[in-house]
């Protein structure tokens, strides 16, 4: 695997200024052509209209100047109103939840990732969360990536795997919450990095991959 990794209409700001604006996460209780990454109910990574489930073990930088936080509001399982900023921007100003706003406005943090292996190399997601186990994992990430920029700012893009761990709720019983595995820093730079098709093994067959019903 390469130890470059670059990331589409990025406009990134220098590495010097990041560990700044990624602490912002720690008090916060995409793109057109970016798929939605998510978790859904049962601990299962999913990405994309047809919820194509993430494969097992795969390795995804994620983009250390991508972090966002604002609010979103949800109808009967629709987006009414969102409002994201830079984490190096204050949160934005809301007016009046859209009627229909089952919970009003709800905060909500983000991130890109990118894959590197497996047959969704090359692949890039957009990851939100209102949940509090969500928001808590993307906040322990972005503080993470902001010790290891104090450190080393010639590398301050993680590799991780996209893990999950549970709790018991005494009334909605087993809930799963992200857990993101770091596994190596790379770097990150404008050169385009070796395409990871070219040295990973053959991808499974397509009828191997699990769809999640929505």
């Amino acid at each position: 695997m390469s130890d470059l990794v670059t990331f589409a209409g990025a406009n990134l700001p220098t590495v010097a200024s990041l560990a700044t604006s990624l602490r912002k996460l720690e008090s916060t209780a995409g793109p057109a052509g970016i798929a939605i990454l998510k978790m859904d109910r049962t601990g299962h990574w999913v990405f994309g209209a047809d919820q194509t489930e993430v494969e097992d073990g795969s390795h995804w930088a994620v983009n250390p100047f991508s972090f966002v936080h604002g609010y979103i509001a949800w109808g009967d399982g629709e987006v009414l109103g969102e409002r994201m900023a830079s984490v190096s921007d204050p949160l934005p100003e809301l007016d009046v939840a859209p009627p229909g706003a089952k919970k009003g406005w709800e905060t909500q943090v983000g991130m890109s990732v990118k894959c590197l292996t497996g047959e969704d190399a090359g692949m890039e997601a957009r990851f939100t969360t209102t949940s509090v186990g969500g928001k808590r994992a993307v906040q322990e990430l972005a503080v993470t990536i902001a010790a290891q920029v104090d450190k080393d700012q010639n590398a301050p893009v993680p590799i991780v795997t996209l893990g999950k761990e549970h709790y018991q709720h005494k009334s909605y019983g087993r809930i799963f919450t992200p857990a993101f595995g770091v596994l190596k820093w790379i770097s990150l730079t404008a050169e385009a990095a070796a395409p990871e098709a070219a040295v990973e093994a053959p991808a499974p067959a397509p009828s191997r991959r699990r769809r999640v019903v929505a």
